[in-house]
């Protein structure tokens, strides 16, 4: 007697869709849980994007192996997390010169907050393409390439980070699991560019 082969059942394109959006959603309380460390953010965002990847590609993950990979981006991801930090001083700083009146103070505060800006952006872009044994400083660097050489993915981002803030401040609740809407993000525009 001959077994039948028994082929994994395939869901339809919307239900896939749709749980691509609940485990975004689950994966932003998972970054948020994790961010609670204030400078573990990128180590938190690089997590939950592997985790997305992962579930993109049919591939097995759980609350375990977010963990397991916040631990082991978390070895550089820290130093990285309090540059940001520091740059968010910078630019505060920036800003407080630009409203005392300094000569030029609008310039060098335009300046500053695209510097800021961009910096989000290719620190979104190197979370999402992390893997266990990257280098942050190389990811970095590379996500900066990516980030001027594909203005639109970058553009895509930053609309996508203003579109999640304004969701939250519009409804508080949605500041936790937004964060991981924002990681997928980041993973699509990867993604798209790598098609390129």
């Amino acid at each position: 007697m001959s077994q039948a082969r028994v082929r994994p059942r395939r869901e339809s394109g919307l239900a896939e869709r749709y749980g691509v959006f609940a485990e975004s959603l689950l994966t932003g309380v998972w970054i948020a849980v994790a961010c609670l460390g204030v400078v573990t953010y990128p180590a938190a965002f690089a997590a939950g994007a592997r985790h997305l990847r992962r579930r993109t590609g049919h591939q097995g993950g759980g609350w375990r192996e977010f963990t397991a990979d916040f631990r082991s981006a978390l070895r550089g991801g820290w130093a990285v997390g309090a540059a940001g930090w520091v740059a968010a001083v910078v630019a505060w700083l920036d800003v407080r010169a630009v409203r005392a009146g300094l000569p030029g103070g609008p310039l060098v505060g335009a300046v500053g907050l695209l510097a800021l800006l961009g910096l989000a952006v290719a620190g979104l872009r190197a979370t999402a393409v992390w893997a266990p044994g990257e280098r942050w400083r190389v990811l970095l660097a590379d996500a900066g390439r990516r980030t001027v050489r594909d203005p639109a993915g970058s553009f895509l981002l930053v609309g996508g980070a203003v579109l999640t803030c304004c969701s939250a401040l519009l409804i508080a609740p949605l500041a936790v699991p937004v964060l991981g809407v924002v990681a997928g993000a980041a993973v699509a525009v990867e993604e798209r560019y790598r098609r390129r």
